[in-house]
């Protein structure tokens, strides 16, 4: 009998437990945790279109805590209220429907709707991003912005839709300003890259960049990544302060360099198959959450940038900040690339943005 109550009392416990919520069992990770601003209210009122329902698969290559994956949640929230529910919005992080080309040529086929890759990836298609590679093109955010939202950014995304490639481009958000990491030790100069096997985006750009600044770039997929560090295949690889820490990129690497050498933006993509299908109001409001996301996810990567970065030297990563002398080194190191790609990027677009960022010759 007392064996009888025994197990009875065990099982009853069991099933307890599996009532139990998981993160009554789970262990919360604060060395890699960042504070998020909130998810704004939806502005707007409901955007009538008939009765006719639309689901949107939109892949993105980061994991879910960062803050392109947080814009995307932004994004959902607005299209899903304001079209009255008329349009899901399934969001698929971590490369799980791919990398930045695999999800691109998804939205071509049609076997995807959107995706927010790099703009680095996309440059074989679309020549004109070459522009966000240029070594050490921005200063600051405030330079990115005049350019992202104003007329440079605006052309250009109306320049893409127009190019029949399947796509069409409704927003920019930020991937941010890429810094350095490595296993063999502070890099102060062009002199410290010699060599150096370092994993860059699948760009000409990035690579031309690293080989000029004397290091053996490595193209692969962001995906491939974090492995291929782990075996030694690369030496060190380059990322925004968040990436670095959301990937875990300091459990395979000792040190890094705040050298803040290219700017990356994402740029929101849908099918041209899809978009085709929508009535206009829809276009529109996926062209309005889109530039709502923008805003709101790049507050976001500005707010936790400062946050990772701590988070990362608390977690082991030697980080060496270079001065402005330093920086102005690898700059005139770097600065051939300039001529080396003008004529791909093209005129008027090249001399507009260096005007915009004070690099006018």
């Amino acid at each position: 009998m007392k064996n009888l109550i025994r197990q009875t009392s065990v099982v009853v416990c069991l099933a307890c437990s599996l009532l139990l919520p998981v993160s009554a069992f789970a262990k919360s990770d604060s060395s890699t945790a960042l504070n998020f601003p909130p998810i704004p209210a939806v502005k707007g009122g409901p955007v009538n279109a008939g009765s006719q329902d639309f689901t949107i698969k939109f892949g993105i290559g980061l994991a879910k805590a960062s803050a392109q994956y947080r814009g995307l949640e932004y994004f959902k929230k607005i299209v899903e209220k304001r079209s009255n529910g008329h349009i899901t919005v399934h969001i698929f992080p971590s490369a799980q429907l791919g990398d930045d080309l695999e999800m691109t040529s998804a939205l071509q086929s049609g076997t995807a709707e959107m995706t927010q890759p790099s703009t680095s990836p996309l440059i074989k298609m679309m020549p004109e991003l070459a522009v966000f590679d240029l070594p050490f093109l921005f200063d600051n955010t405030k330079q990115v912005d005049k350019v992202l939202d104003g007329p440079i950014g605006t052309g250009l995304l109306k320049r893409i839709s127009k190019q029949n490639n399947g796509l069409i481009a409704l927003g920019w958000a930020e991937n941010g300003f890429r810094e350095l990491t490595d296993n063999k030790g502070a890099i102060t100069s062009p002199a410290g890259l010699h060599g150096l096997k370092i994993r860059t985006m699948q760009s000409p750009v990035q690579l031309d960049i690293w080989k000029t600044l004397g290091a053996n770039p490595t193209p692969m997929s962001f995906a491939e990544l974090f492995t291929a560090l782990d075996q030694g295949t690369v030496d060190g690889q380059e990322n925004p302060w968040v990436t670095i820490l959301t990937s875990k990129f300091y459990e395979v690497q000792s040190h890094a360099t705040a050298t803040r050498h290219v700017y990356t933006p994402f740029i929101t993509l849908v099918s041209q198959r899809f978009w085709q299908q929508l009535p206009k109001p829809y276009q529109q409001l996926l062209r309005t959450a889109s530039t709502q996301m923008g805003v709101y996810e790049r507050k976001v990567s500005r707010d936790i940038d400062s946050q990772a970065k701590k988070k990362l030297e608390q977690n082991g990563l030697k980080i060496t900040n270079i001065s402005a002398a330093q920086r102005a080194a690898f700059r005139k190191k770097a600065r051939p690339v300039y001529n080396n790609f003008k004529s791909q990027i093209g005129e008027p677009l090249f001399d507009n943005v260096m005007k915009a960022t004070g690099h006018a010759q």
